[in-house]
């Protein structure tokens, strides 16, 4: 129900722009989110935006360099990410819930992940 995508290989500095997109799920009615999972470690939150678009939240190594934001009208959430750095390379999800918060377990919908690889 949820796809993201906009993955790829990027150098150090770069930037890319993440898509979720929602099928047979009305991304307006929920709160979205983006985490990411490198190899080996937990996932983590990395941004999270209501469902007006008015409200954002970021995990604070992430906030001025990764901005969400959505477009209800096209039922897409974005994560432009800028500055990357190699330790961003993760497999990146978004997720729907009730609320912007940070524990993966507040989300009800996941999607499958895109890989984003920061090379240096």
């Amino acid at each position: 129900q949820l796809q993201a995508s906009g993955g790829g290989l990027v150098q150090a500095g770069g930037s890319l722009r993440l898509s979720c997109e929602a099928s047979g799920l009305t991304l307006s009615s929920n709160s979205i989110a983006w985490f990411r999972q490198a190899p080996g470690k937990e996932r983590e939150f990395v941004a999270a935006i209501n469902w007006r678009g008015i409200s954002t939240y970021y995990a604070g190594s992430r906030k001025g360099r990764f901005t969400i934001s959505r477009d209800n009208a096209k039922n897409t959430v974005y994560l432009q990410m800028n500055s990357l750095k190699p330790e961003d390379t993760a497999l990146y999800y978004c997720a729907a819930g009730s609320v912007p918060t940070a524990p993966v377990s507040a989300y009800d919908y996941w999607g499958q992940g895109t890989l984003v690889t920061v090379s240096s």
